[in-house]
């Protein structure tokens, strides 16, 4: 049966600790497009949206978008840009009330704006009060979800990654959106139910190449094939949203015996707990990172160091010194190093040529309590750039995304990334595009996390992360939270939980 089908994409990680809230012009720098212009952009890349449209052909189905907009994470989302780009989606949906016969959203779901906790459910409220109960909507989230109960309540079906890097972004909404289409046929009624875990974050990152997050998702595809299971998903929560539904959950999509449905969720909820203490990533401080650093041997491949402080995929500046004073001190040879997000040093960079010998006070600038201070460095400007880049990786193949205006300046055998906008590494494209081939490298050393991996593994002799003093540190006491719900694991070690 073809259906007509409302569509959207509004997705930000919200940093409660961050001093830069996500304005509208942050969307506008990342990616914003309404209507046709997002089909166009991002309807054929690894995206929630090529994911609908895909099943929406095969369903000879109508889709009606809105908006997709997306911010690096950061602060939480001002209230206007919220306003603003939620208006766009009720806008349309009130335009077309009486021919919508379902709903499909990409969604993040740890999305805080500077009025209220929980974006993704305030959306969907203001949706709901346009479309009223009957009309089924379904999301997709990302792994690193804060989901609430008031999303599962508003939304009918409620699918997340079960990839980390996020390879599979695409292939979830498809999933969704095949539940959506049996639910409009009036084939299934699912609903979704949440068990939450006294945690600030399942304490690997929920990282689904290694570990015990391996076993949770084949339990959770196993439980799919169950009559009556349309969904599983597992998310590890994000720990830097001082909200008080923050943490992992274990979510199902179903319909039939709810309470056999929510004891599956509990038992993998019940294991994440008895493995909260178990860590997979051996973080290095940053002398010990330098230091394997300096006698790595450029025959194996790259060593790949991964700033996990300092990612603004996490919502951290990007401007971090300390990793690369303590690389220029040690004169480590044939490296490269991005992104450093510094407008303004990208800007006064652009008033200068190729070749030029130049002296800046780079990066530390927002907080230097966070990251150190400005590093004072001399070198040569190699290029310049206007930041534009078009992935070819794994998670954003296809896409055009952007640093703003950028530069690299190398200082005897370090080249150096500055930009304008931050955006984490996540593609080979992103030091391709500006002629640096990370591939022909020593040591390549990035900001970011883990997606990092899906794209630079290939080419990496061996990988290592680091953590400093960045804003997206493991060092979670080093955050004032004052809303998150008291004892939570791991900053009251005493913290119990009955599943």
């Amino acid at each position: 049966m073809a259906f007509t089908i409302l569509t959207g994409e509004f997705q930000h990680e919200s940093h409660s600790f961050s001093r830069l809230k996500a304005d509208y012009q942050s969307f506008l720098n990342r990616a914003l497009y309404v209507g046709n212009s997002a089909v166009e952009a991002r309807g054929d890349a690894n995206t929630g949206l090529a994911g609908f449209l895909d099943v929406a052909r095969k369903h000879g189905s109508a889709v009606v978008h809105s908006v997709s907009a997306f911010a690096e994470p950061s602060g939480p989302v001002t209230t206007d840009a919220f306003d603003r780009i939620v208006g766009v989606m009720v806008e349309t949906a009130k335009q077309n009330r009486d021919r919508i016969d379902g709903v499909l959203l990409a969604l993040h779901g740890a999305m805080v704006t500077d009025s209220m906790e929980d974006g993704g459910g305030e959306m969907l409220e203001r949706l709901r009060e346009v479309l009223g109960p009957k009309v089924p909507i379904a999301i997709t989230l990302d792994l690193h979800a804060n989901v609430t109960e008031r999303m599962c309540e508003l939304a009918d079906i409620v699918v997340s990654f079960k990839t980390y890097p996020h390879v599979d972004m695409r292939e979830v909404a498809r999933q969704v959106a095949e539940i959506l289409h049996r639910t409009m046929a009036g084939q299934i009624t699912p609903k979704t139910i949440c068990v939450h875990v006294p945690m600030l974050a399942e304490t690997n990152g929920c990282r689904t190449d290694i570990g015990p997050m391996i076993d949770w998702v084949a339990k959770a595809r196993a439980y799919e094939r169950e009559r009556g299971v349309y969904a599983v998903s597992i998310n590890s929560g994000f720990a830097l949203a001082d909200i008080n539904e923050v943490g992992p959950t274990v979510l199902v999509t179903a319909e039939g015996d709810m309470d056999c449905h929510r004891d599956f969720a509990r038992s993998i909820a019940k294991e994440i707990w008895e493995q909260r203490r178990l860590v997979l990533n051996r973080l290095y401080s940053i002398a010990e990172a330098v230091e394997i650093a300096r006698g790595y041997p450029k025959s194996t491949g790259p060593l790949v160091i991964a700033e996990s402080s300092d990612n603004p995929g996490g919502g951290a500046y990007g401007d971090a010194t300390e990793l690369l004073r303590a690389m220029l001190q040690d004169n480590l040879d044939e490296t490269c190093y991005g992104p450093m997000v510094d407008a303004e040093v990208a800007a006064e960079l652009h008033c200068h040529q190729p070749g030029d010998h130049v002296e800046i006070m780079l990066g530390g600038k927002t907080d230097p309590s966070f990251g150190g201070p400005p590093l004072r460095l001399s070198g040569t400007l190699v290029g310049l750039f206007d930041g534009r880049f078009r992935g070819d990786g794994p998670m954003v193949g296809g896409l055009e995304l952007s640093f703003g205006p950028s530069a690299v300046v190398r200082a005897d055998g370090l080249s150096v990334l500055v930009v304008t906008y931050p955006i984490q590494m996540l593609d080979l494209q992103q030091f391709r595009a500006i002629g640096i081939d990370p591939a022909k490298h020593r040591v390549v050393a990035l900001k970011s996390k883990q997606h990092f991996r899906a794209a630079f593994a290939p080419i990496a002799g061996k990988i290592i992360v680091c953590d400093g003093t960045g804003l997206t540190t493991k060092k979670l006491n080093r955050f004032p939270y004052r809303n998150v719900p008291r004892p939570i694991y791991p900053i009251d070690s005493d913290t119990t939980f009955q599943a």
